[in-house]
């Protein structure tokens, strides 16, 4: 069972040494899944923007840990 993680908990993902890559990415992508699935209709344009900032962090943490799945990500945000 995995614990349920926020925002807040990016930097102390990546930074654990007893789970393996897989493990991290898996959480921080879940973290992102999250995110944008609280956003709906009535969101505001501030809240979507707000998320697509924390999103890059996400995949920048992600870069951290995995640089070429990170450079994918960011890459394909851009697009």
């Amino acid at each position: 069972m995995m614990m349920e993680y926020q925002y807040k908990d990016i930097e102390r993902i990546s930074n654990y040494k007893t789970w393996p890559r897989r493990k991290k990415v898996d959480a921080l992508l879940s973290i992102d899944c999250n995110m944008y699935t609280q956003l709906g209709r009535e969101s505001s344009s501030r809240e979507r923007k707000e998320t697509k900032i924390k999103s890059k962090n996400i995949y920048k943490t992600i870069g951290k840990v995995n640089p070429r799945l990170g450079k994918l990500f960011l890459q394909s945000m851009d697009n």
